[in-house]
């Protein structure tokens, strides 16, 4: 203190590195034994401008900024800190050593008109100080660092919000990466989070250079950073074991494509359904009771294992759902969860190949003396609920809805005409011209009170013989006149339909009920409509 009052102009060299032992700011004002001291720098340049210095001081009593003068004010934070504006490293500015000018080594050119600091840089004088250049700045560089600032008006400055543009840079990169890396795969995930790290440096970078403004780049750069780190983890160990447990779950009576689709959108798999257009699927194997009674339970099961095998495999090559297995029974649609162009033609398709390999194993089970299956199959195409339905802790992807009933209908709809394969009237005209069908009848099934027009898909045109193209033709002249209530005529068609194939269930079926007619006829308002009595 005493030294300070010898003096005009006195002032305090001090400097508070921050928490990493970084200098970065200065006080502008320090009290010490009831007296108010400048910092060194400051004094130096209000000696050089011959200029008072002062403080301005806000309503609450904080500084607002430091002042040489009335036009040169120096910007604080809100603790009276000025932020140092470094202009570079150690070699910045020119040094002498005080023997070289105390010598006449040193031109007075190169120090007229300049601010001098004089002070000593030795090691061993312990005023070596880290800053952002150097880990050994000497401390009167710093004041040199300062006062150049100073005169050129580039000062540094965090505004007085700074803090809640830190908390908003945190919270916008959280929400706005949380948002996009559930929608992203880790590549593409990665590349978002380094945009907005590039794009919140490249800000931080501008405000920093041309308006002198730092903000903070270490919180929202590794929020960004754990933000991606997690959620790249969360993917890899959660989704990951989600994907392995749908893949597992569901690949032993979905298609691969169908568990694909699932496994990219398992939110298909949450409790409830939607409306979608599909094509169901009722198999059920002909006298399969009897042929149980005749077997042990372990070539019953074998047998019957090996049949669901062969079909499913079918249903699943053609991309269809295996809704359940009930016993001999097989439950399948075709349209859901995954997209089919065309689920009716697709499901066809398949209860023909079906039903030759029906034929292909009747074969190999005859050589082997084990029974020979024969398999109905019923289908429909229209609107459905599918979906999981249940419980939430147990659920059931399957379907449900008329179009889910006419499909089990028809299956039992076999027996009565003697024949494997029916369909609707809705999956037949969505069905390709390459398909061979014809028409069975016109019938109002158990439950149902719009009749339903019922179609046999016998093969592909280009695989089928004459005789086969022959006995169609003459069933569908047979089937309308007998529609047009011409008991006679219609049984003259039936009758030349069982010359060409006497195994032909459907004319068999319509002949006997033609000569139950002739002596019990219909109504007078009967449509052609044959109704049901049993399912």
């Amino acid at each position: 203190k005493q030294i300070s009052l010898s003096t005009d102009y006195s002032g305090f060299f001090n400097f508070s590195p921050g928490a990493d032992g970084v200098v970065r700011w200065f006080p502008s004002v320090l009290q010490f034994d009831g007296e108010i001291y400048e910092p060194l720098s400051l004094k130096a340049l209000g000696a050089h401008m011959d200029t008072p210095i002062h403080l301005e001081v806000g309503a609450e009593g904080q500084i607002i900024s430091a002042c040489i003068g009335s036009d040169l004010c120096i910007p604080t934070d809100e603790n009276g800190r000025i932020m140092i504006n470094y202009r570079g490293g150690n070699n910045t500015y020119p040094q002498f050593s005080v023997t070289d000018i105390l010598n006449n080594k040193v031109s007075s050119e190169k120090l007229k008109n300049k601010i001098v600091i004089l002070g000593a840089t030795a090691v061993g004088i312990y005023d070596l100080r880290v800053t952002p250049f150097s880990n050994n700045f000497p401390g009167l560089g710093i004041h040199a660092n300062i006062i150049d600032s100073i005169i050129a008006k580039d000062f540094l400055r965090q505004p007085g919000y700074y803090r809640l543009l830190d908390t908003m840079a945190i919270l916008f990169s959280g929400i706005i990466l949380g948002f996009i890396l559930s929608r992203l795969g880790v590549i593409s995930g990665g590349i978002a989070s380094f945009l907005v790290v590039s794009g919140y440096s490249f800000l931080c970078l501008y405000l920093f250079v041309i308006k002198g403004i730092v903000l903070n780049m270490t919180y929202p750069v590794l929020v960004t950073i754990c933000i991606y780190t997690g959620g790249t983890a969360y993917k890899y160990f959660i989704e990951a074991s989600q994907k392995r447990f749908i893949k597992d779950a569901f690949s032993t009576y979905l298609a691969p494509t169908v568990v694909k689709q699932l496994i990219e959108s398992p939110e298909k798999l949450e409790l409830g359904g939607v409306q979608r257009e599909i094509t169901a699927f009722f198999s059920d194997v002909q006298g399969f009771t009897s042929i149980s009674e005749k077997l042990s339970p372990q070539e019953l099961v074998e047998l019957l294992n090996e049949f669901l095998t062969e079909m499913t495999n079918i249903i699943l090559k053609h991309e269809g759902t295996v809704d359940k297995f009930e016993g001999d029974a097989i439950i399948a649609f075709f349209g859901a969860p995954n997209v089919l162009k065309n689920h009716a033609e697709t499901a066809t398709i398949a209860c023909i190949e079906m039903q030759k390999r029906m034929g292909e194993l009747r074969d190999i089970w005859r050589k082997n003396n084990r029974p020979e299956l024969k398999m109905r199959i019923g289908l429909s195409s229209g609107p459905a609920v599918v979906g999981n339905m249940g419980s939430r802790n147990r659920m059931d992807y399957t379907m449900m809805g008329d179009t889910v009933n006419t499909a089990a209908r028809l299956e039992g709809v076999n027996k009565v005409y003697g024949i494997y394969t029916l369909v609707s009237e809705t999956t037949f005209n969505a069905t390709g011209n390459h398909i061979f069908s014809r028409e069975i009848d016109s019938i109002s099934v158990v439950g149902k009170e719009e009749p339903v027009a019922i179609y046999e898909p016998i093969g592909y045109k280009e695989e089928l013989d004459s005789r086969i193209i022959r006995t169609v033709d003459l069933y569908s002249k047979g089937l309308k006149i007998y529609q047009a209530r011409d008991w006679n005529g219609a049984i003259s068609f039936f009758k030349a339909v069982l010359e060409a194939s006497p195994d032909d269930g459907p004319s068999k079926t319509l002949l006997a009920r033609c000569q139950r007619f002739i002596k019990e006829p219909p109504s007078e308002n009967w449509n052609g409509v044959f109704s049901m009595i049993t399912k």
